[in-house]
This record gives structure tokens, C-alpha cells and sequence, in this order.
């Protein structure tokens, strides 16, 4: 997980004399220098581990009664030719609308799960080495059940020219209170539109918008199907996007869109949308979800088949009328040629 964050770093020298300011400038340029390595130098990545060191895990899962307390650890890998000094911090943890982990930035206060995590404040790594940082966490005795996320970071600042960059990489921690789990969510804001085609032989699509809530306390994973019925059958789809995208944290929504095609334009079109939710992760024993949907209608006219329908009634009369036309322009041809001609005695 990496955020950046700019700064302005400089922008209270306007105040000091010019000399003031140039001999400010060098004292900061050459503490940059040897406090904060470039961008292209310094790389470093942050696992969770045991006591001993890193032990392959991808994130930190804890199921914690309120009042308890255990240590965790992260192995902070700097990756660089040169010793390091990372700032170590903790805070609350949220999804992107793509399903991507990420933090408050660290001068947000944090306000859940990230308030009951302690860490040091720094570590000074040497060039190449791993170090294994402590991560206690504390829940409150009245903490409410269900999922907390958050997250533990070691950020480093650079600084280009007058802007300070914090670059961030941490470790997703799911802290899970126990009690009364629910797992539950919500379908709103349905909105379906029908898009045709003029070729009178092809089906159309519906572009169907709606929103995916969690109302529950515990992570979820939805499966979304949506399905369209018209006079003449039906046709499903079902998301494929992979879990992640579908994830959904307590509290959290997202807008989906999905696109049915194969449907004729026949007037009205049921569209129902369909959500089972169930837990993230392992199953939670004697919970489950039930599953939620929501139905409306969207209108389409068949426009091409009735214009070609219009054109197959009115086909045969068009031809009768030509015909028509053609034996009486070719009648009065021969009427004024007839005119035109002596008769004979």
C-alpha cells in the first residue's frame, strides 16, 4: 500500500532577510542530504511477522474480546545501500472503490481500529537489514463486535524542490471483536436503461446502476446477479469481477454497473437485481446472510421492428401503385402516339 501526501516545505522563508533565507536553504538542502536517500535509492517493504521475523503471512487477522491485548509484530525490509530512518505510524483502514486497501493519511487522527494500535514512532534500519517492530494491540472493554480494519506503516519524506512527499508502505490489519457478528446488506438505487439497435434483427442491452451497502458489522463478500425478463424470456447476468472488487467493509457501499445484453425491445423490462452476501474470509460459524433484491422496470419500444413491419405491410401496396402508375403512363403514350398517326380508309 503506498499514499503520498505533498507538503509545502518552505513556504515561511519569505518572512526572513534574502541572506537569512540563502544560508536556511543550504543548512536544509544538506540536511536532506544525509537524512532522506532519493526516491531511486531507497526501497523498502513491510510483511507481518513474529518475534523472530517475518513469517509469510499476507495480512493480520485478530479475533479479540473487548478488554483484551495482544502483541503483534511487523518486519519493516529496507532494501537499500544506506541506513534508513522510517517514521512508524497506525490508523484506520478503508477500500478503495476498486477494492484496493488503504489508510487515512498519517496526520488523521484515527477514530477506530487504527486508535487502538500502538507502535514506535521511528526505527532506524541499517542498509540491507530487517527490523521486527512491535504492534500492540489493545481493545476497548466496550468495544463494539464486529470488524475493525486498520493498519501499520513505515513512511519515509522526500523532499523536490519545495514540495515534502511522504511515501508509505504498511501491513492491512483485520481486527475482529468478538460478540453479535452480523452479516448483512442492502440493494438501493436500481437504475436500468435499455440501449437498441437500429438493425431490426439484433436485441439490444440493459445497462443496469445499483448500490451494493453493507448494514452489517462484519466484512462481506457480495455476489451480484442481475436478471432481465421480457414477453418473450429471460436473460442473467452474474458479476464476474474478482472478490476483492466485491468486498465490502462495515459501513461501506459501491456502485456497480452491469450490462445484460441479448434483449429485445418489447415493451416492458423487468430487470431484478439479486445480492448474497457472506462473510470475508473464513466462514463465521452460526452466522449467515440472507440474500436481498430489488425489481424495476424500464421501457423499450421496438422502433426497428415496427418500422420494418410498417415496411412489409405497405411493400405490396407500394408495388401495386407503381404498377398502376406504369400502365397508365404507358396507356397515354399510346393514346398521343395513336393521335399522332393518319388513320387508314
Amino acid at each position: 500500500m503506498t499514499t503520498s501526501r505533498p507538503r509545502g516545505a518552505l513556504a515561511h522563508l519569505a518572512v526572513l532577510p534574502a541572506a537569512g533565507v540563502a544560508l536556511l536553504v543550504a543548512v536544509l538542502a544538506t540536511m536532506v542530504a544525509f537524512a532522506t536517500p532519493s526516491d531511486a535509492d531507497t526501497t523498502w517493504s513491510v510483511v507481518p511477522a513474529s518475534a523472530d521475523g517475518p513469517d509469510g503471512r499476507g495480512v493480520i487477522d485478530l479475533e479479540l474480546a473487548g478488554g483484551q491485548q495482544v502483541v503483534e509484530h511487523v518486519a519493516v525490509i529496507n532494501r537499500s545501500t544506506q541506513p534508513v530512518d522510517f517514521a512508524i505510524d497506525a490508523n484506520d483502514g478503508y477500500l478503495t472503490a476498486k477494492g484496493y486497501f488503504d489508510m487515512r493519511p498519517s496526520d488523521a487522527k484515527p477514530t477506530d481500529g487504527g486508535s487502538w494500535i500502538a507502535v514506535p514512532e521511528r526505527v532506524t534500519i541499517a542498509a540491507g537489514a530487517t527490523s521486527v517492530v512491535p504492534v500492540t494491540v489493545s481493545i476497548p472493554q466496550n468495544a463494539t463486535p464486529g470488524d475493525h480494519p486498520a493498519g501499520v506503516t513505515a513512511s519515509l519524506d522526500t523532499v523536490s524542490g519545495q514540495v515534502r512527499v511522504q511515501n508509505r508502505v504498511g501491513v492491512r490489519l483485520n481486527i475482529r471483536v468478538t460478540g453479535g457478528y452480523v452479516a448483512k446488506a442492502a440493494v438501493t438505487d436500481v437504475r436500468a436503461e435499455y440501449t437498441g439497435s437500429w438493425n431490426p434483427f439484433a436485441a439490444g442491452s440493459v445497462e443496469v446502476t445499483y448500490t451494493v451497502a453493507n448494514v452489517g458489522n462484519v466484512r462481506l463478500v457480495t455476489e451480484n446477479q442481475v436478471l432481465t425478463s421480457t414477453l418473450v424470456g429471460e436473460n442473467t447476468w452474474t458479476d464476474p469481477s474478482p472478490a476483492k472488487a466485491r468486498e465490502l467493509m462495515p459501513g461501506g457501499s459501491r456502485t456497480f454497473v452491469a450490462r445484460v445484453p441479448g434483449t429485445w425491445p418489447l415493451g416492458p423490462i423487468s430487470t431484478a437485481v439479486t445480492v448474497l452476501p457472506s462473510p470475508a474470509g473464513k466462514p463465521i460459524p452460526g452466522v449467515t446472510a440472507q440474500r436481498t433484491a430489488i425489481d424495476t422496470t424500464v421501457w423499450a419500444l421496438p422502433w426497428p421492428q415496427l418500422a420494418l413491419l410498417v415496411l412489409l405491410v405497405l411493400a405490396p401496396f407500394a408495388v401495386r401503385l407503381a404498377a398502376a402508375w406504369r400502365r397508365r403512363r404507358i396507356k397515354k403514350l399510346i393514346m398521343l402516339h395513336t393521335k399522332g398517326t393518319p388513320q387508314e380508309a
